[in-house]
């Protein structure tokens, strides 16, 4: 199979040093109370994070369908640039686990295209449960690919996911396998799959959602995230130990580091 995933096209520059290869963001963008002088003072929440960050992820989706008017009108929002990650919905990959999802995929693909340019990789993250199945993955990712050219992230959370043969299905699908934090085994640190993009969800560790990361696992994760194969289109870096606000706090550290 050749990989369709498309790069993302021109970039430019805005009030923030933003990378072409290198993105940095938020599972969402709330600017809390404390934060939001690190911002600009203008425009909608989404419209501020946008000229602070250059990307997003939307977990909204997981759970409910937006709107077509509703993803252009962020589009409408955010800098030619920036760019949405968005996560395929629950009935997919929770309750129907992978299998008879075309009517599910058919909805997604029609809502999330408002957002044209600015869409970015689709994020598939598997129950804990869903072990491999070479078949039902198959299907699945072959059905995803018939509707969507972009970029395709997973986050697979059962031990049985990391092997060569999943791996070798990803690479032939073009779909990148997370590097999360925590991992449910080691390997799952590190990105695998195809490696067309990069994609690093940052959960809080030791507790999942709350905890804040250090400067130096930060300044570790900056060496790496400058040092990706050179077949890496882009390298995401999102931050989703929200619960306690740390996300955007570690954000914008490690974006500093960057630039």
């Amino acid at each position: 199979m050749i990989c369709l995933y498309e790069s993302s096209g021109k970039e430019e520059s805005h009030a923030v040093k933003r990378s072409r290869n290198i993105r940095v963001g938020v599972a969402g963008w709330a600017i809390s109370k404390d934060l939001a002088d690190r911002f600009p003072a203008d425009g909608t929440h989404l419209a501020r994070y946008a000229r602070r960050f250059t990307a997003v992820e939307i977990n909204s989706s997981f759970y409910r369908p937006h709107r077509p008017a509703t993803y252009a009108r962020w589009a409408d929002s955010v800098p030619d640039d920036f760019r949405f990650a968005i996560k395929v919905p629950k009935e997919a990959t929770h309750e129907r686990r992978l299998v008879d999802t075309a009517d599910v995929l058919d909805r997604f693909r029609n809502e999330v295209s408002h957002l044209g340019d600015k869409l970015g990789p689709l994020l598939v993250q598997l129950p804990p449960s869903l072990s491999f199945a070479g078949d039902m993955a198959a299907k699945f990712f072959a059905d995803l690919r018939k509707r969507f050219r972009g970029a395709i992230v997973i986050e697979p959370r059962h031990a049985t996911w990391f092997n060569a043969t999943a791996e070798q299905l990803m690479v032939e699908y073009c779909v990148a396998r997370v590097a999360a934090d925590p991992a449910v085994v080691p390997i799952a640190a590190q990105p695998g799959g195809w490696g067309g993009i990069v994609y690093y969800r940052l959960h809080g560790t030791p507790r999942v959602y709350y905890s804040a990361y250090s400067s130096d696992y930060l300044l570790a994760l900056c060496k790496t995230t400058n040092t990706q194969p050179s077949n890496c289109e882009s390298t995401w870096c999102i931050f989703d130990n929200t619960a306690a606000g740390f996300a955007v706090t570690n954000a914008l550290e490690f974006q500093t580091l960057l630039t």
